[in-house]
C-alpha cells in the first residue's frame, strides 16, 4: 500500500509529501497522523536544516477533508472532538518543528490544506493556486486549533472575511492578504521551493531556531525578561558564529556545524 506522507531527503532538506492525487491530497485521519509521526521524527534529526511541505500530483497541496470519512469518524460533536485531537497534534507538531519549514504550494490549498499551510514558516505559490476555507457552505465551524494559524498569520479581520465569506480567491488576493510570502509562475513552483530551501539549509542552524522561537516569543503580550533579552547574545559563542565571522573575512562559503 503506497504511504499517504512520503518523506524524501536530499542532503540536509527533507520534503514532506501528502500523497493522496487522486483526491487532491485531501486529508484523512491516517494523513493527519501521519503528519504528527513525520515531523516528530524529522525533528529529532539535528542534521536537517529545512523541511518543505507539498502535495503529490501537481494540482493541489490539499483540498481540505476527506468528506467520506464524515460518516464514519466525524458525525458527532463526540467524534469530531476525537477527530481533532490528531488534526491539533500535527498542526502543532508542524508549528513547532525546530526546523524552518516552507508550504510549496501547486493548485487548491483549501480548508485544512489552507490550517496546514498557515503554521509553516514560509509559503511559495504558483500564479493559478487556490485559497479559502468554504466551510460555511458544509455547517462546519473552524475550531480554536484550526483558526489558530490562520489569525496569527492574517490577523483576525482577514481570518473573519475568509471563513464568513467561504469564497475560494486567487493567488494574487492570497499574497495581498498575506497569506503566501511569494507567488511564482506555476512550472517554477518546485524549483523556487527548493531554491528557497537551499537558501535556509546553508544559513546557521542555531540562528534559524533561535529567530524562529523569538518571533514565537514577540508576539506574546508579556514584556521580556532579562535572561530572555540576553539569550539574543549566545550565538555569539558559538562555533558557527566563528566560522561564519571567519568565512565572511576570508569571502568563502561558511559550513555550519550547528554548534
Amino acid at each position: 500500500m503506497t504511504p499517504l506522507i512520503l518523506i524524501e531527503r536530499d542532503e540536509r532538506i527533507a520534503t514532506v509529501i501528502l500523497n493522496k492525487p487522486d483526491k487532491m491530497n485531501a486529508m484523512d485521519l491516517g494523513m493527519w497522523q501521519g503528519l504528527t509521526d513525520a515531523f516528530a521524527e524529522l525533528s529529532a534529526d539535528d542534521e536537517l536544516r529545512c523541511i518543505v511541505l507539498r502535495g503529490a500530483g501537481g494540482k493541489a497541496f490539499s483540498a481540505g477533508a476527506d468528506i467520506e470519512e464524515f460518516t464514519r469518524l466525524r458525525s458527532s460533536a463526540a467524534q469530531a472532538g476525537d477527530y481533532a485531537k490528531v488534526t491539533h497534534a500535527a498542526m502543532q507538531a508542524i508549528a513547532h518543528s525546530k526546523h524552518p519549514t516552507l508550504a510549496v504550494i501547486e493548485g487548491a490549498c483549501v480548508g485544512g490544506g489552507l490550517e496546514i499551510a498557515s503554521v509553516c514558516d514560509m509559503r511559495i505559490c504558483g500564479t493559478s493556486s487556490r485559497f479559502g476555507v468554504p466551510v460555511n457552505k458544509l455547517g462546519l465551524v473552524m475550531s480554536y486549533g484550526e483558526l489558530g494559524g490562520l489569525v496569527d498569520l492574517v490577523g483576525s479581520a482577514t481570518a473573519l472575511e475568509i471563513v464568513l465569506e467561504g469564497r475560494v480567491f486567487d493567488a494574487k488576493e492570497a499574497f495581498e492578504k498575506r497569506l503566501v510570502n511569494r507567488v511564482v509562475d506555476d512550472a517554477e513552483v518546485l524549483a523556487q521551493g527548493q531554491a528557497t530551501a537551499r537558501r535556509i539549509a546553508n544559513g546557521a542552524p542555531l540562528v534559524a531556531r533561535w529567530h524562529k522561537k523569538f518571533v514565537r516569543r514577540l508576539a506574546q503580550p508579556q514584556p521580556l525578561t532579562a535572561a530572555e533579552a540576553d539569550e539574543a547574545y549566545a550565538c555569539f559563542d558559538t562555533e558557527d558564529f566563528r566560522i561564519g565571522f571567519q568565512a565572511f573575512l576570508a569571502k568563502t562559503r561558511p559550513v555550519f556545524t550547528g554548534r
